[in-house]
């Protein structure tokens, strides 16, 4: 009784198994830069979400509405006076209703500036720190959903 000893079947080269999902992967990725290049479909379209997908452009229904020049004179006896023209930005719908309220929105603007310390006029970052407080005032006056932004168009201390 001789026993025939069977050869093992060849095993598979190791870079051979390596090489198909490699070449998948190179595959792939060139049918998706291809696809994309062509302008088939978009990356940040996909990322945006449905949000955009109505197609209205949101600057271009900015309206700035111009708050009335302010100039009143500083406190202390140095005779020192201040300008602030502001503009408040909403959109088409709320802005019937920002130009109706704007004394009270005037008013708020300057009972804060009048009762300021002269001092503070005088710091680094007094800008900043008006402009964050006008735009809560502007937002306590109109509410949130009007206001999008309140910008300082001229901040001058004579």
């Amino acid at each position: 009784m001789s026993e025939t000893v069977e050869p093992p079947p060849p095993k598979a080269s190791r870079t051979r198994a390596m090489l198909i999902p490699l070449l998948a992967a190179i595959v792939l990725g060139g049918a998706g830069f291809a696809s994309t290049y062509l302008g088939l479909w978009s990356p940040a379209a996909l990322l945006a979400g449905a949000s955009d997908a109505a197609g209205h452009d949101p600057v271009s229904q900015a309206v700035f509405v111009d708050v009335p020049r302010i100039e009143l004179n500083i406190p202390g006896g140095a005779g020192r006076s201040l300008v602030l023209s502001a503009a408040i930005e909403t959109d088409v719908a709320h802005r019937a209703e920002v130009e109706h309220l704007m004394p009270r929105v005037a008013d708020a603007f300057t009972g804060f500036l009048s009762a300021i310390d002269p001092a503070a006029y005088d710091k680094r970052g007094v800008l900043e720190i008006i402009r964050g407080e006008l735009a809560m005032r502007t937002r306590y006056v109109l509410g949130d959903t009007p206001v999008k932004d309140m910008l300082i168009t001229e901040f001058l201390i004579r």
